[in-house]
């Protein structure tokens, strides 16, 4: 009767295949340290044959051996060369990330462009602040065209610079003329036969 691999045990890690698994059963069966040592070395040496490309990595070799007592279920009893992972800290999961709830008011903008505001908005008059308000002001107008592609105007920019800070930047349009920025044509993607 042939045996699938699907009614096999599954694999701890997949991408050593069933035979280093094997060997890795195996060198659990051995009941002299020693040898066992000498087993799970030749395990190690096997499995860094398999990815060749790897090895010029520094931290490798380490890897591999955690690897080891994962595939071993930590069970296996032998003199590491070095300190492998351990099965508590394999399981534990890291803290959540914790994400802002609130609501963006413009969302085309972004996070990013927020932030840049209140810095521009929070720094002293001077050209330093008024190049930061241009060029947040340009990116700002670059964000609406991708999102909005008819009627962007310089207005519209500066207004929602005024009211995304509120009120602590205002432009003049007179003084300051937003880059122009070209719509790039969207293709289809399919090449044209000849005729």
């Amino acid at each position: 009767m042939l045996r699938y691999n699907t009614q096999m045990k599954p694999l701890r890690l997949p991408e050593y295949g069933r035979n280093i698994q094997k060997m890795v059963d195996f060198c659990l069966t051995i009941e002299d340290r020693q040898e066992r040592t000498d087993c799970a070395f030749a395990i190690v040496k096997s499995m860094a044959n398999l990815f060749p490309e790897l090895k010029s990595n520094g931290e490798y070799s380490h890897k591999l051996w955690d690897h080891l007592a994962i595939m071993s279920d930590f069970r296996l009893d032998i003199d590491y060369p070095v300190e492998v992972v351990l099965q508590e800290n394999l399981s534990s999961r890291p803290a959540p990330i914790p994400y802002k709830d609130n609501e963006l008011r413009r969302r085309h903008y972004g996070r990013t462009i927020l932030s840049m505001i209140d810095v521009a908005a929070g720094m002293e008059e001077g050209p330093e602040r008024d190049a930061l308000i241009a060029l947040v002001a340009n990116q700002m107008k670059k964000l609406l065209i991708e999102t909005n592609r008819d009627g962007v105007d310089d207005r519209r920019v500066f207004n929602d610079l005024r009211e995304l800070s509120q009120g602590r930047i205002f432009v003049d349009p007179a003084t300051l003329r937003l880059n122009d920025y070209i719509i790039p044509v969207q293709t289809s993607g399919k090449k044209k036969k000849k005729k």
